[in-house]
């Protein structure tokens, strides 16, 4: 047991050792350094300093004698280290700095003036004296430091993100943007770093904005006295897009696409950018513009395609069209397809064009001729194929042979059982038995999909397995319950006043029936469906009214923003039921959108609060 004690008291002895050495030292000095005891903490920093004469060891050794206030060894240490540091300035506006704090204000400035009267023609030591005057609060110094840089330095190097730089900290908006765009003048290629600082510095949202106008105005007169130089207008492009202002952009990429002879490219990209933010009519524009050239370019014929595509985003999204519109638009794809043939490059229009003629040009048969003869194009792949049998079963079902689609929906769930398209199948399949009130089977089909990995689907599955539990059980509900599917049906048929006739049967004969909320659910999908806006609006408000407190609240909320969003162009009422979806129904599937909807179309930054939102 002794030789034991005595094995263990050696094996101990280099930890006790350490306990000595500078890692022990480095703990002592920041904590007592952190709880102020800067007497305790000096003497530690000083081994520490004279150990490892870092900077980080100098600047806290420093600190503790400032604060205890041995200002002679301070002074001493900071002539040593400018002494041994030649051509470090940060160490010389140190010494001044602690002249100045010690009343000495003559040694102070002589330091200050000469470190700027000394300043070699040298961008690193420029930049340096102008960092150090900075840190330590001396704007003034810091800009003098510049204007001599810049007398020195010429053309060499510019410095115009530092001066910049120097007039966003002051307040200077103005004088900022002049150093960013007259950076321009010195090389085009710092217009990607420019657009992203002041992308950092504007917020385009804001309405009334004086930094943007400031913008903008600067920018005109760049273009206007440099006509020939594309970079302005490129920039003025950037600004009107960051300001979803694309009209405005249109105009410019319109005559800058000519200007450089860029055959379309550029109105095509800024078209694309028009459909991804919905200005359908900009966009029209755009792909418009690059066909009327008269040389026929890759950009033409991909305009030619885009520009049916705004057409059928125009039908399906925003339903407002009259019969004319749509039969010029199903005549323009017919007009390009047949052109073109059928073949695997026109696939997407013959797509779009039957969901058209099916869904919105009563013509469900010629829609199934097209989708059936597009099965028999020998180039196409299997997934195109199974997007092919997608549309062609939805259409299917809007046409009333709902097992016909139930086949094809089956093939597409066999033959792409673990991938997204398969899971949608399987999901329209269920929803089939669901219509023909096999709820049982139907419920077994959806508690499988409830697991899928593709949100929106499992989402989907989960809300109409919600449906059926809640509402289907007893012999009333039964009925009810059938007369419900078959009303969900005869809206996806178009069918609306049959619908409503369902819909009112329920009501009439089960008064206050658990269905209620879903039924006014239900009229305001149809009501979406004809592009009837206002009256869904009317609708849903009337299910948070009588129905606020159960579970359809949150997908009234979601439907009404969304509405409010996209199609009466009211972003500030929109706001209104995003927010209450995130402080009112914070375990609802819509938090995550319609945060991030929220925090896009608000005007004021989320507080702390908010952004803490789960």
């Amino acid at each position: 047991m002794k030789y034991l004690l005595i094995v263990l008291s050696f094996l101990l002895i280099p930890q006790l050792s350490f306990s000595q050495d500078g890692g022990s030292d480095q703990q002592l000095a920041q904590y007592y350094y952190s709880n102020q005891e800067f007497d305790k903490a000096l003497t530690y920093y000083e081994r520490l300093f004279e150990q490892s004469p870092t900077k980080f060891n100098f600047t806290r050794y420093l600190e503790c004698l400032n604060q205890t206030g041995d200002f002679k060894t301070a002074e001493k240490i900071l002539k040593k280290q400018v002494s041994k540091n030649k051509g470090n300035i940060e160490y010389e506006v140190l010494l001044a700095k602690f002249y100045e704090s010690s009343q000495e204000t003559d040694k102070s400035n002589k330091i200050y003036r000469n470190l700027i009267d000394d300043l070699n023609p040298s961008s690193r030591d420029v930049i340096q004296l102008y960092n150090a005057f900075k840190a330590q609060a001396k704007n003034e110094l810091a800009f003098e430091t510049l204007q001599k840089g810049r007398k020195l330095l010429k053309k060499s190097y510019p410095l115009n993100h530092y001066f910049a730089d120097y007039y966003s900290g002051m307040g200077q908006t103005e004088n900022m943007i002049n150093e960013y765009l007259n950076l321009l003048d010195h090389s085009p290629s710092y217009k990607s770093s420019i657009q992203n600082t002041l992308g950092s510095k504007i917020d385009f949202r804001e309405e009334e904005s004086e930094t943007y106008d400031l913008l903008r105005q600067a920018l005109l007169s760049k273009s206007q006295k440099n006509p020939n130089e594309d970079v302005y207008s490129e920039m003025l492009t950037w600004m009107f897009i960051q300001r979803e202002n694309f009209p405005a952009a249109f105009v410019q990429v319109r005559a800058l696409d000519k200007r450089s002879k860029g055959e379309g490219r550029l109105l095509y990209n800024l078209g694309g950018i028009c459909v991804e933010n919905k200005d359908y009519s900009t966009a029209e524009k755009c792909f418009k513009e690059v066909i009327a050239q008269e040389e026929t370019t890759i950009y033409s014929v991909r305009s030619r395609n885009a520009l049916l595509n705004v057409r059928f985003l125009k039908v399906t999204t925003l339903r407002d069209f009259t019969t004319e519109e749509l039969n010029e638009t199903i005549d323009a794809y017919k007009a390009t397809i047949e052109r073109a043939g059928n073949s695997q490059s026109t696939l997407p229009l013959i797509l779009e064009l039957s969901h058209i003629q099916a869904f919105y040009g009563e013509n469900s048969l010629e829609a199934i001729e097209l989708l059936s003869n597009a099965l028999k194009i020998p180039s196409i792949t299997d997934f195109e194929r199974a997007t092919v049998k997608m549309e062609l079963a939805d259409i299917h079902v809007l046409h009333g042979d709902i097992w016909e689609a139930a086949l094809l929906y089956s093939q597409i769930d066999k033959d792409f059982k673990y991938e997204a398209i398969g899971h949608e199948a399987k999901f329209k399949n269920a929803r089939i038995f669901y219509y023909d009130a096999e709820f049982e089977y139907a419920q077994a089909q959806l508690d499988v999909l409830k697991q899928s990995t593709t949100k929106l689907i499992a989402n989907d599955a989960l809300k109409l397995s919600l449906l059926i539990t809640d509402n289907y059980g007893l012999d009333s509900n039964y009925i009810a319950m059938r007369w419900f599917a078959n009303a969900d049906l005869l809206i996806e048929q178009h069918q609306y006043t049959q619908a409503y006739m369902c819909f009112d049967s329920i009501l009439s004969t089960y008064p206050g029936h658990s269905l209620g909320d879903e039924i006014l659910l239900k009229k305001a999908h149809s009501m979406k469906l004809r592009g009837q806006w206002n009256d869904a609006t009317k609708t849903l408000e009337e299910l948070l009214k009588y129905h606020g407190q159960d579970i359809l609240a949150d997908d009234a909320l979601f439907q009404l923003g969304d509405i409010y969003e996209n199609h009466l162009m009211n972003t500030e009422k929109a706001a209104e039921y995003y927010r209450t979806i995130l402080f009112e129904h914070k375990g609802s599937l819509y938090v995550t959108e319609a945060r991030k909807r929220f925090k896009k179309i608000r005007k004021d930054p989320l507080s702390e609060k908010e952004e803490t939102v789960n």
